[in-house]
C-alpha cells in the first residue's frame, strides 16, 4: 500500500480528520488503506506525474481531480501527452507535510495512462469540475488508471 511518514500521531488535516484502517510498524512509518489513500488523493489539488524522459526519471507538476479512482489532469502537447498517447504505465505523486510536527503523508499511485478522445468522456469530464490553472486551446485530458499504490 502507500506509506504516511511520521514518527508521531497523526495531526490530519482541518478537511480530513483522523484517518482510518491505518498500521503502524515499529519503525514509526505506516502503511495506509486503499480508502485512505483515495481519500487524501481527493483532498490535494497539485499532484506530480512521474515519467520517463530519455530514459531519465523527471516528476511534473499538475494539477489535477480525483474521478472516482481515476486521476486525470488537463496537458498541452509534450512529455505527458506523448505517455498517454502510447499508454504508459506512469507514477503520480502527492504528499503533505508539517514541518512544526515532522509528520505527513505521501500517496503514490501507479497505473496506466490514456488520452481521452470520446466526446461523451469529455463532456463527461468538462462536468466533474477539474480546473486547469493553464488552459491551452489544445489541451487533452489524461487520466491514469490506478492499478497500485506503492
Amino acid at each position: 500500500m502507500l506509506t504516511d511518514r511520521t514518527k508521531v500521531p497523526w495531526r490530519g488535516r482541518r478537511d480530513c480528520g483522523q484517518l482510518e484502517n491505518v498500521s503502524r510498524p515499529p519503525d514509526g512509518l505506516s502503511v495506509l488503506s486503499e480508502q485512505a489513500c483515495l481519500d487524501l488523493l481527493a483532498t490535494a489539488q497539485i499532484g506530480r506525474v512521474l515519467v520517463s524522459m530519455d530514459a531519465l526519471p523527471a516528476a511534473l507538476p499538475v494539477n489535477f481531480s480525483l474521478v472516482g479512482d481515476t486521476i486525470v489532469f488537463r496537458t498541452a502537447p509534450g512529455t505527458k501527452l506523448s505517455a498517454a498517447v502510447e499508454h504508459a504505465v506512469l507514477g503520480f505523486e502527492v504528499d503533505d507535510f508539517d514541518a512544526e510536527h515532522r509528520s505527513g503523508w505521501s500517496v503514490l499511485a501507479i497505473g496506466t495512462s490514456r488520452v481521452i478522445s470520446e466526446p461523451d468522456e469529455v463532456a463527461e469530464l468538462d462536468l466533474a469540475g477539474l480546473d486547469s490553472w493553464w488552459m491551452a486551446p489544445c489541451a487533452r485530458y489524461v487520466v491514469i488508471d490506478i492499478q497500485r499504490g506503492g
